[in-house]
């Protein structure tokens, strides 16, 4: 048994410093409803606050029905994965440009952004998903059809001012109720644009693809075999006493 047990609390060791390691963590961070009159579509911001990438190849969002029924869920697409700590967002598209129109207003979003250089810009359209001007939710759903989010809610829009929605390390919401972003807070900047160049150009406050929340921070593997191995010393002074 002495000689057994070791070996055994080693391995254990090793598995718990793998596990706590490799965590994805996803989290709707920034949401747009009314960009105003020559503003954008609706979009929204999606972090991973987790220390390793996330595959989100298949996943779907909805918007305040949450899933019912189950046919407004919408696709989300051009983005396939999520680094560390990395933010990135999705527009809405109409459902016609979901066939390729799409590039002219992914061109057109960033534009208005000032070109977003670095953020991932995905989309998604249809019938069904649309995020109300009067009040509205979010949340999104993983390739199996389960929640990979916790869902967000936000009520009646300020017009060219996202709501922020800002989380913990360990992924509980602190923000306020319905905070709205503020130029120079939480990486929100101030443009005057018009979306696709044409109309009178819209003042808008927002952060599209600035991570507002730290990563969970990675665990120092030395640190945790360290205090394992001083386990390990105790169990071996207490097996020579036995």
């Amino acid at each position: 048994m002495k000689k057994t047990i070791l070996p055994i609390l080693t391995a254990a060791l090793l598995a718990s410093v793998a596990s706590t390691q490799a965590q994805s963590l996803l989290r709707i961070t920034e949401a747009m409803s009314s960009s105003g009159v020559g503003g954008t579509p609706d979009w929204f911001e999606l972090t991973n606050l987790g220390n390793t990438a996330a595959n989100i190849t298949g996943w779907k969002v909805d918007d305040s029905s949450y899933g019912t029924p189950s046919t407004a869920i919408l696709a989300l697409n051009g983005i396939t994965s999520i680094g560390a700590g990395e933010s990135v967002v999705f527009f809405e598209t109409s459902a016609a440009n979901l066939t390729g129109a799409w590039a002219t207003d992914l061109t057109n979003f960033r534009n208005f952004w000032g070109g977003l250089n670095g953020v991932q810009v995905g989309y998604y359209g249809g019938s069904g998903v649309g995020l109300s001007s009067a009040g509205d939710g979010l949340v999104v759903f993983n390739s199996s059809g389960a929640e990979a989010t916790s869902r967000v809610s936000f009520g009646a829009a300020t017009a060219g001012y996202s709501f922020n929605f800002t989380w913990d390390n360990a992924g509980a919401l602190t923000s306020a109720p319905n905070a709205l972003s503020a130029e120079g807070v939480n990486g929100a900047w101030k443009v005057n644009a018009a979306f696709g160049g044409t109309g009178t150009p819209i003042d808008n406050i927002a952060g599209p693809g600035t991570i507002t929340t730290a990563a969970v921070p990675e665990p120092s593997s030395v640190a945790l075999l360290g205090l394992g191995f001083l386990a390990l010393l105790g169990v071996r002074g207490l097996n020579r006493k036995a």
